[in-house]
């Protein structure tokens, strides 16, 4: 079906709203109501509860309903990712507004019999606020204080459904682009204060505008989707639970620049994600939406996918055109701008994937409206990956502004296992460690880099008192150096003598002056380094030696770990609160500990490899120590 032009698309929305009919209604139904009516089962089917069994469950819910003869009467369909992603696998089932959580493949028949027959709600599979003791049906913590623009569809619509991406409005802003002025879409742009989604923060209306004046009949638009911090996954969630959102920000971003090709640099390492983009363009060149003269306005525009093989310096935006173009990722020297000249030389424009997402809306809804949101230098929402020692790790999608206290206490739930909060690293690899005194700084590109963090593409690692801040920069510091890609000095040299620095003092082996050192490399590492790779490796260390100095020190003067982390400086000693049971020596790799039976035992600690199996093995409270 080929829609040749904006009436049609409008008339195609017309009759595929009926497909989002009873998902997450404004009024729920009492479930007891809703026996009889029409529902729909939304399985998460983002990677984690994917990894956990969502599409397994999806399978027997879809069995169990038809053989209870049910089928026709209960819809069952996997979404993209719900991003509450430590109560995986889970499900959400409407109009009664029922959310279920930690699902297993056992708990299907029970569903079925008691949720869609009985009409009961099943009280353990229900989200537990670990607070107040209650059970919750809807309205979970972890969503208040959210607002999805990127994310809207995402966990909403099926994602290889253009219909249902069409029924939400989708491909609405590029008609109404095609019929506007290139320099009034990107006025539009400017004035709604949007900023790139992938870590530097450039302006996208001004970026557009550099590539549309720059000279030259052929450019490109390129969306970055080479997603490589530690432990972020926004725009993997993007791809995998709305492609179409990422396609029709291209393809207004093409119209605005001037362009007629895009390509979508993609980690091969993401493979639904690529399915998903390849079922999405698909789709989009059967209904006219990508080709030749899309909407019957003239535009011709193509979309084209490249693979990455995981190099973390291809998300800088020069090594990412050198290695579309099939060459070694490595970054240019600037200027020029990819803006004057990028990929084969010509105008080129790199966008990453959250950016793209958030276009649409923009357009449909005006700047004004996006304007509004957020603070006054960082405009709209942000997506962060929330992970490490939070009770509940996942997606967030929050206004600009909101602060680290929120989204780690409110959202997140507070630390695991009642542990004190020590630091929080925004950035991935390219951030700094934020201690506790600043939790409840806004968010926001230039707050953060006020005090030696950064935005980056939004993964957020949260610590606590058991983690060691010198080994926390070592590690950072390491993946730096594996992902260099060695081509100027500063990076491929200065991050290896940084590293080394590190992991003496984490053995114990440091001196004060080291201290020094660490500042003065970091500073001419990040003063010196080509890409940006090299010029934020150096702030997990800066940022440490600033706020945790004193672990630093104790590393060093005082020979110890404070938070027991770094074998090196450990010792292991068994106190007399030893029974004498023997675990310990029978788990001794090294045969180290010996004694007699209900009688004290005693490390040799000369043999001792620290490897802390003793501690693990012990079964009474404070009879083997460490310091």
């Amino acid at each position: 079906m080929k829609l040749n032009d904006v009436n049609a698309l409008n008339e195609l929305k017309s009759q595929s709203h009926i497909l989002l009919e009873n998902r997450r209604v404004a009024n729920p139904v009492p479930i007891k109501d809703a026996l009889g009516m029409p529902r729909n089962v939304m399985v998460c089917g983002g990677p984690g509860c994917s990894s956990s069994g969502s599409p397994k469950i999806a399978e027997l819910l879809e069995a169990e309903l038809k053989r209870r003869g049910l089928a026709e009467q209960v819809k069952v369909f996997q979404t993209g990712c719900f991003g509450f992603c430590e109560k995986g696998p889970m499900i959400e089932i409407h109009p009664d507004n029922t959310t279920y959580c930690e699902l297993s493949v056992e708990d299907v028949e029970t569903i079925v019999e008691e949720h869609f027959i009985q009409g009961n709600q099943v009280e353990r599979l229900l989200f537990m606020n670990w607070q107040t003791r209650e059970r919750l049906t809807s309205n979970l913590p972890f969503y208040k204080g959210q607002l999805k623009i990127a994310l809207r569809n995402v966990g909403y619509i099926a994602p290889e459904s253009i219909l249902e991406y069409i029924a939400t409005g989708g491909y609405q802003a590029l008609a109404k682009v095609l019929s506007m002025p290139p320099t009034s879409v990107i006025d539009e742009i400017k004035k709604s204060g949007l900023r790139g989604r992938g870590g530097g923060g450039f302006p996208t209306g001004l970026k557009w505008e550099y590539t549309r004046n720059s000279e030259g009949k052929q450019r490109y638009i390129i969306c970055n989707a080479d997603e490589g911090d530690p432990g972020a996954f926004m725009d993997r969630s993007i791809l995998e639970g709305d492609p179409h959102s990422v396609l029709e920000g291209m393809l207004i971003a093409g119209s605005a620049i001037g362009a007629s090709h895009g390509f979508i640099y993609v980690r091969a390492e993401y493979p639904a994600a690529i399915h998903r983009l390849e079922v999405a363009i698909i789709q989009a060149q059967e209904y006219g939406l990508l080709g030749n003269d899309i909407l019957g306005s003239g535009f011709c525009f193509d979309i084209e996918l490249k693979y990455g093989a995981g190099a973390f310096v291809c998300g800088e935006e020069t090594a990412l055109i050198h290695s579309v173009e099939g060459a070694r990722g490595e970054p240019s020297v600037k200027p020029p701008f990819p803006a004057q000249k990028g990929l084969w030389g010509k105008p080129t424009c790199v966008n990453n994937v959250e950016t793209l997402a958030n276009l649409p809306p923009i357009i449909l809804k005006g700047a004004d409206w996006f304007a509004g949101i957020g603070t006054e230098k960082s405009k709209g929402t942000k997506v962060f990956a929330l992970a490490g020692k939070v009770r509940n790790v996942g997606l967030v999608e929050v206004p600009m502004g909101t602060t680290l206290r929120q989204i780690i206490f409110d959202m997140g739930g507070g630390i695991k296992y009642h542990k004190i909060f020590k630091a929080a690293q925004t950035g991935g690899p390219s951030g700094g460690c934020i201690p506790a005194k600043y939790l409840d700084t806004p968010i926001e590109y230039e707050s953060l880099a006020a005090i030696g963090s950064m935005m980056g593409s939004g993964g957020l690692i949260v610590m606590d008192e058991d983690d060691c801040m010198v080994n926390i920069a070592k590690f950072f510091l390491e993946f730096s150096v594996d992902e260099s890609c060695g081509r100027c000095t500063a990076c491929r040299v200065g991050t290896k003598r940084l590293h080394e620095i590190l992991t003496r003092i984490t053995k114990g082996k440091g001196t004060e002056d080291d201290l020094d050192k660490l500042e003065k490399l970091g500073k001419i590492v990040k003063d010196t380094s080509l890409c940006g790779l090299g010029q934020t490796a150096p702030n997990p260390i800066l940022s440490t030696i600033e706020y945790f100095r004193d672990e630093y020190l104790a590393h060093i003067v005082d020979k110890t770990c404070p938070a027991g982390v770094c074998k090196d400086l450990l010792s292991f000693h068994i106190t007399e609160k030893c029974i004498g049971c023997g675990l310990c020596s029978k788990k001794c790799p090294t045969y180290c500990i010996a004694g007699t039976s209900k009688e004290r035992h005693v490390i040799d600690q000369d043999i001792c490899t620290k490897c802390g199996a003793c501690m693990e093995q012990c079964r009474v409270a404070g009879a083997i120590i460490h310091h």
